[in-house]
C-alpha cells in the first residue's frame, strides 16, 4: 500500500506531517530522519484496530498482514 504524506516545515523548527487519506493521522519530528520514522509509527497506530471490538466466532481467524 502506498500513502501520500504531506510534510510541512514547522514555524518553531523541525517538521510536521499528515496523511490525508487517514483522517487525524499526523506526527512531527526533528531532524527530518526522525520525522520519517515517526510517520511510519503514526500510520501503524492509526490503522491498528483492537480485535476486542470485533465479534469473532470460533470459526473465524485473526491474522496480521504488512502493508
Amino acid at each position: 500500500m502506498k500513502l501520500k504524506v504531506v510534510i510541512h516545515e514547522a514555524e518553531e523548527g523541525g517538521y510536521w506531517a499528515e496523511v490525508p487519506s487517514i483522517p487525524g493521522c499526523a506526527t512531527q519530528g526533528e531532524p527530518f530522519e526522525q520525522l520519517l520514522t515517526n510517520i511510519y509509527e503514526a500510520v501503524e497506530g492509526c490503522l491498528s484496530v483492537p480485535v476486542r471490538d470485533v465479534s469473532i466466532s470460533e470459526h473465524d481467524r485473526v491474522i496480521e498482514i504488512a502493508v
